[in-house]
């Protein structure tokens, strides 16, 4: 969204087009799940008397808004790129489908994954650490506004302490809302450390690959 309002701001996603390129370079196999706030959010429609079901669906067309628009500009950026969605869209990209993801993997592509789980109820979150728990991924790197966990919000609180390292326990007790609980309780299920990063920071994905930057992580005490 950009400074938006609403909808898709271009040079917001090729600037983040551009972090991923980044990584892409260095050989690190990518998957992405994008969600669809900028467009719609089904919870908050959901809200003024249409079904959550229904405005879920809604929710999951506007993942895949963005995940189009992704893949337009990695492919400007000579990154083959495929969109993998959960709800079958065949005239605009393919349907999810493990093995081609992993097929799609091993070509060095960078798969975006939308439409979330493609059922109503589920965050993108969960989507995310469903799809890294399938496709045996190292981590999930959680992008957002801020550059970690911390233990209140560090935009309304300046005095906010950020955790350099928290378990799935921590987050899920102090309700600390970086991902739902459902996100977090299958990473901890399936051992699957969350890098929480900022995306405001140019060259913050590639640093943590590095071993640089500023981030949060969640893993097993």
């Amino acid at each position: 969204m950009g400074p938006l309002k609403f909808g898709i701001h271009s040079p917001t996603v090729a600037r983040v087009a551009g972090e991923i390129k980044k990584v892409h370079d260095l050989g690190t196999e990518i998957c992405m799940v994008i969600g669809g706030g900028n467009i719609f959010r089904g919870l908050e429609v959901a809200e003024q008397g249409i079904p959550r079901t229904t405005a879920d669906h809604m929710g999951m067309l506007a993942t895949v808004m963005n995940a189009l628009a992704m893949q337009t500009h990695l492919e400007k950026l000579d990154i083959q790129t495929r969109v993998l969605s959960a709800i079958r869209l065949d005239e605009m990209c393919e349907p999810y489908i493990l093995r081609r993801s992993l097929r799609h993997l091993e070509k060095k592509r960078v798969c975006i994954f939308a439409a979330g789980t493609g059922n109503p109820f589920f965050t993108t979150d969960t989507a995310a650490t469903l799809r890294a728990s399938e496709l045996y991924c190292d981590a999930v790197f959680k992008g957002t506004k801020v550059n970690g966990v911390y233990d209140k919000d560090p935009v309304k609180n300046p005095d906010a302490k950020r955790y350099i390292n928290i378990s799935y326990e921590d987050v899920i007790q102090k309700d600390l809302r970086v991902m739902d609980t459902s996100a977090i309780a299958m990473a901890r299920d399936n051992n699957l450390p969350i890098i929480v990063f900022s995306l405001e920071e140019p060259g913050g994905f590639e640093g943590i690959i590095k071993g640089l930057g500023t981030y949060s992580i969640i893993k097993n005490s």
